[in-house]
């Protein structure tokens, strides 16, 4: 949200397409912190098919679903209108949050075991 706020003067690139790759990197976390012990691989497809999932939800326009999109929780995860610029962001955020995965494990993997 403070990609998109005036207390920061960021570059016009990143105050349109910042918030949405963080929302992305953001599912892509949640999805580690509730699927532990799975693949990388699999969160990101888990993290892909929520995200897009959300946006091509944006092209049904029922009341009720509006309803919900008018409240600050809902407009934050339904959004309101499909982009696709949108689906470019989430790739993006996605792909960069599972290479720091696999750079994080990888770190965690070559450091040495404390002998017990």
């Amino acid at each position: 949200m403070l990609s998109r706020s005036s207390l920061l003067e960021l570059p016009e690139i990143l105050t349109l397409y910042a918030g949405d790759t963080l929302w992305a990197m953001m599912v892509f976390w949640l999805f580690c912190c509730v699927r532990r012990g799975m693949r990388t691989a699999g969160i990101a497809l888990l993290a892909f098919g929520f995200a897009f999932a959300i946006e091509f939800s944006q092209l049904y326009q029922a009341q009720w679903l509006n309803d919900i999109r008018h409240t600050r929780l809902g407009a934050l995860i339904l959004g309101f209108g499909f982009k696709g610029s949108d689906l470019v962001c989430y790739t993006l955020g996605i792909l960069m949050a599972a290479g720091a995965d696999k750079l994080i494990a990888g770190c965690q993997k070559q450091r040495p075991q404390p002998a017990n």
